[in-house]
């Protein structure tokens, strides 16, 4: 667990840094920083979207996942939770919320292979060098995050205690599932939510993308479905 606490930490230096530097900021500079944090998160979007082997997996994906997601209610239920804190560290008049931030964050930090090949990787032979690394990363994206998105980017480092952690404990079970092919569908799929929270930031959307991140569990045991009845045939 040593490569998942180190990168805890290492989100939660970045983003007290980052909102230290948020205090110094006019509403307009934010503004603005916030529509170029979004081109680059689209940048970063449409660069992993490039990963997916198969188009089918990450349709049916994200359609179950949105249909999940939109049942269960996962974006109202972390809204209201939001809700519940953020008046104590939102701003008069801040147009980012809690959950934006949290939200947003919490998919930078999460999807991609570097979490789920660390972190099984560390659970299987106590190797940490790449969670290390990943942590170096989350450093620098959770200042830059932070300094626009707010305390939601802090808040990011539960989940990324929770999920990375859990694919530590839980490695000798999924390693069989999680191969380099359903690892891609998985990034494919993950960075088609990071493009919708890009075009959020920019102010071109509104989509309720928490709702879809039920399609991050699909893609794998999708790719693993097709896989079987390929081997089957």
């Amino acid at each position: 667990m040593l490569g998942v606490i180190v990168n805890v930490i290492a989100v939660l230096v970045g983003s007290s840094i980052g909102l230290l530097c948020k205090k110094g900021i006019s509403e307009k500079v934010s503004r603005a920083t916030t529509i170029g944090l979004g081109a680059c998160t689209l940048y970063i979007g449409i660069s992993g979207s490039l990963c997916g082997e198969n188009t089918l997996i990450v349709i049916a994906s994200v359609v179950l996942g949105v249909i999940t997601g939109t049942i269960i209610g996962i974006d109202s239920a972390i809204n209201k939770l939001a809700k519940s804190v953020e008046g104590k560290f939102a701003k008069e008049g801040q147009n980012v919320s809690l959950a934006e931030g949290l939200v947003t964050a919490t998919l930078l930090f999460c999807v991609g292979s570097m979490t789920v090949t660390g972190s099984i990787q560390a659970g299987l032979t106590g190797d940490n060098s790449i969670l290390i690394t990943k942590s170096t990363l989350d450093f620098v994206s959770s200042m830059m995050l932070a300094s626009s998105l707010g305390f939601g980017v802090l808040l990011a480092s539960v989940p990324v205690f929770v999920i990375q952690g859990g694919f530590v404990l839980l490695a000798g079970l999924i390693s069989p599932f999680v191969s380099t092919g359903a690892i891609n569908e998985m990034t494919c799929v993950g960075s088609i939510l990071i493009i919708m929270i890009g075009t959020n930031l920019m102010g071109i959307t509104k989509i309720k993308v928490a709702d879809f991140l039920p399609a991050i569990i699909f893609a794998p045991i999708i790719y693993n479905i097709v896989l079987i009845i390929a081997n089957l045939g």
